[in-house]
């Protein structure tokens, strides 16, 4: 029997109510617990996001040199462009503006309270066609 039942990613921030609802649209995701100081979500994949209200939190910045051991959260999509008009319609930013082209194709990005993340392309596993 596992000793550990579930994980659950959380990240600290000033106002977890507002960091729930951008993730909750982009992922498309439910709330599933909420009390003063944290919210949970858990999208349709059953991925799991908690948000901890930390007065004196300060946005992560990225690339950061000097300590770049930081965790960010990737997200597989499948139209890049159409997830990144919907990221910075939500409040986020992009962290990279140049085109990684290929296979691996991914974007960095911010979210409202700048804990970074990273939309990666969903690599087409169809045998070519014609």
């Amino acid at each position: 029997m596992a000793l550990v039942k579930a994980g659950v990613v959380v990240l600290d921030c000033a106002e977890p109510e507002k960091l729930a609802v951008f993730y909750k649209e982009l992922l498309a995701a439910e709330e599933t617990d909420a009390t003063a100081n944290r919210v949970e979500i858990r999208g349709a994949d059953g991925f799991r996001l908690a948000f901890r209200r930390d007065v004196n939190a300060t946005p992560p910045s990225w690339p950061r040199p000097e300590n770049s051991l930081q965790a960010h959260i990737d997200f597989v999509v499948e139209d890049l462009d159409e997830v990144e008009r919907k990221v910075v319609e939500l409040g986020g930013r992009p962290l990279e503006t140049k085109d990684v082209a290929g296979p691996f194709e991914e974007r960095g990005y911010a979210d409202p309270a700048g804990h970074s993340f990273t939309l990666r392309l969903v690599t087409p596993t169809a045998p070519k066609q014609g």
